[in-house]
């Protein structure tokens, strides 16, 4: 349940971040809640298809769903109501959260159906960046992940500290939130710092 009730903040985290790239956008309601779900469910989506699971986890569970509407519109009133707020943090400390918790829950769910280590590896950055770009390519922004911004590479990192963590015994739990820290911790401090990967030039 812990990882459920998990998965569901992740949602509603990055269903906000959707939020503020379409109040950029100055999009319509529709525009907003297509661009919260995009973020949302994106990544899992494409996972769970990468996987073959039987059914998509929100066609399984209208849950998250709901989260992702509610978050959308409470997220539009507190930006009504807090117009003031500078947004230029807002929406990479939303995301990078939202990062973080779907780098583990994309690890954990591919480790249950029994892929490598790599695998979930690969397929928990996929979990936590494709609904990002998903919603940068449906705003007509570069993605951040397609930046110099260090995203996939907090995700990867993260994803090797969380497979470490549980072959070296520690538990189920433990190793979810060292896995989730470590990958948020180096996200952060890349923001607050303006830290980059090298351009490639040629």
């Amino acid at each position: 349940m812990l990882l459920y009730y998990v998965d569901l903040f992740g949602t509603a985290v990055f269903a906000l971040s959707g939020v503020l790239v379409a109040a950029r956008k100055q999009m319509d309601f529709v525009g907003v809640v297509v661009l919260a779900a995009a973020v949302a469910i994106g990544g899992g989506t494409l996972r769970d298809l990468i996987l073959g699971v039987d059914t998509v986890f929100w066609v399984a569970d209208n849950v998250y769903l709901y989260v992702t509407f509610f978050a959308a519109v409470i997220g539009v009133i507190f930006l009504k109501i807090f117009d003031h707020l500078d947004r230029r943090l807002l929406l990479p400390v939303c995301d990078a959260i939202g990062v973080a918790v779907f780098l583990g829950i994309g690890l954990t769910k591919s480790l249950a159906y029994g892929t490598s280590d790599l695998v979930a590896i690969i397929l928990g950055t996929v979990t936590a960046v494709g609904g990002g770009m998903l919603r940068d390519l449906l705003a007509r922004e570069i993605p951040f992940v397609l930046k110099k911004e260090i995203y996939a590479t907090a995700c990867v990192i993260g994803g090797v500290v969380m497979v470490s963590a549980l072959h070296l015994g520690l538990s189920d739990t433990l190793s979810l939130l060292l896995g989730m820290g470590v990958t948020l911790a180096i996200r952060l401090i890349s923001i607050f710092y303006s830290l980059r990967l090298p351009e490639f030039r040629l």
